[in-house]
């Protein structure tokens, strides 16, 4: 499956804007073949926006999932993206997958929040893995900061997981992330893992950019640079199935001494 990221911070407090730049994308990632389209974390809206994140914030089916999904129905291709989800008085950050044909597949809700700011304007998901079928292959999501930790990845690894997707609003001087652990991450957990970010300053963060798909060899695919940016790889369901077999790390793993670890 040809998956293209989407390397943009849009425009930060206009979620008509960012409507905009996501169709506008999805219409180039379907020309060029893409099935699936990964906008960043907190695309929807911008990420460091203060209190608009609770003034902005929607239900995961509200008006700005509905116009995603007019938009991939008319691309022909799923979309996933970041958005801040009204739930009650609660706010999340969220990531959304939605089919080519409109249907919203999986939602899912950041669990390991990054600091003051994310601490001061959501509350915790607690839902450690949330997969999706596409196109044959099984889809995980995570947001950010959830990839550093090792257990997030293995536990998608233990699911199934083919692909897992993680928008991300990855900022400086943490860019070793994305060009180090992302691709170590999908190897040592025989995945795809495809890390979208934003990129450019806003407010007080500097987002880096450097946007990858890394295979389960530990290559990345593509990997954007720090400018708005639309890159596409593809995702091989007979390549996974062959490094699978090839790589013993799931096979030889010894649960019963991973005990003292938790």
């Amino acid at each position: 499956m040809r998956t293209a990221l989407l390397q943009s911070s849009g425009r930060p407090g206009s979620t008509v804007e960012n409507l905009k730049v996501l169709d506008e994308a999805a219409g180039r990632a379907a020309a060029a073949g893409a099935g699936l389209l990964v906008a960043p974390e907190m695309f929807l809206t911008g990420y460091a926006i203060g209190d608009d994140i609770a003034r902005l914030a929607e239900p995961a089916d509200g008006d700005c999932a509905d116009a995603v999904a007019e938009t991939a129905t008319r691309h022909g291709l799923a979309i996933a993206y970041g958005y801040p989800e009204r739930a009650g008085d609660a706010v999340f950050n969220s990531a959304q997958l939605i089919s080519a044909d409109g249907t919203r597949l999986a939602n899912y809700r950041k669990t390991h929040l990054f600091g003051c700011f994310e601490r001061d304007h959501f509350t915790a998901g607690d839902q450690p893995v949330v997969q999706a079928e596409l196109d044959g292959l099984r889809v995980g999501l995570l947001i950010c900061y959830d990839v550093e930790f090792p257990e997030n990845v293995r536990a998608h690894a233990l699911a199934g997981t083919d692909l897992l997707v993680v928008p991300t609003a990855q900022m400086h001087p943490f860019q070793f992330v994305a060009e180090s652990m992302i691709p170590v991450r999908a190897f040592e957990n025989q995945m795809y893992v495809a890390y979208v970010n934003r990129v450019g300053r806003e407010g007080e963060f500097e987002f880096v950019g450097l946007s990858t798909l890394a295979g389960p060899d530990g290559v990345a695919r593509t990997r954007a640079g720090r400018a708005e940016e639309l890159v596409l790889a593809d995702v091989d369901p007979a390549f996974l199935a062959a490094s699978r077999e090839a790589n013993p790390y799931l096979r030889d793993r010894r649960p019963g001494l991973y005990g003292p670890l938790v």
